[in-house]
């Protein structure tokens, strides 16, 4: 949905239905209507329709990338409600740059859990493939993983 706003020569507006951003953005019209639950976004109504700024297109985008990175969405939000808050955008950048140090620590640590889980399994991985072939037996099967994955590496 494409419209232009008011005909008085001012700047035209690209208005989105929520199918619009559905579409665009792979998510489904209720994951929208969730995060308009929350605060996250704030839609217009248009005789009774959902109809979404520029803003909100704009606020879904950071939405939508706090999740993909990791941020819960009171972290999103609080975020996202600093840009208007402080016009110098100083506490957000203070605020965003606090949560993401934060992040990146969790991360680090998610990083050496399973560094070393993948090398307890390999361990126990050689160790069992030592033992089968002591013992004369084949160690590939046809359930084993992709050549590649017992390393670590994509097929």
């Amino acid at each position: 949905m494409s419209a232009v706003a008011p005909e008085d020569g001012a700047e035209t507006r690209r208005l989105y239905s929520i199918g619009d951003l559905a579409q665009e953005f792979g998510i489904s019209p209720r994951a929208i209507r969730f995060y308009e639950d929350q605060g996250l976004l704030s839609p217009q109504r248009l005789g009774g329709n959902r109809v979404y700024m520029h803003r909100d297109h704009a606020r879904l985008v950071l939405i939508l990338r706090g999740k993909r990175l990791g941020f819960s969405l009171s972290d999103i939000k609080e975020m996202l409600d600093l840009y208007y808050a402080d016009p110098d955008h100083q506490e957000q950048l203070r605020v965003s740059l606090a949560k993401g140090r934060r992040r990146i620590a969790e991360l680090e640590m998610q990083l050496a859990e399973i560094t070393l889980t993948l090398k307890e399994l390999r361990d126990l991985e050689a160790t069992a493939v030592a033992m089968l072939r002591e013992r004369g037996q084949e160690t590939e099967r046809a359930n084993s993983p992709p050549t590649g994955m017992a390393e670590g590496r994509p097929p």
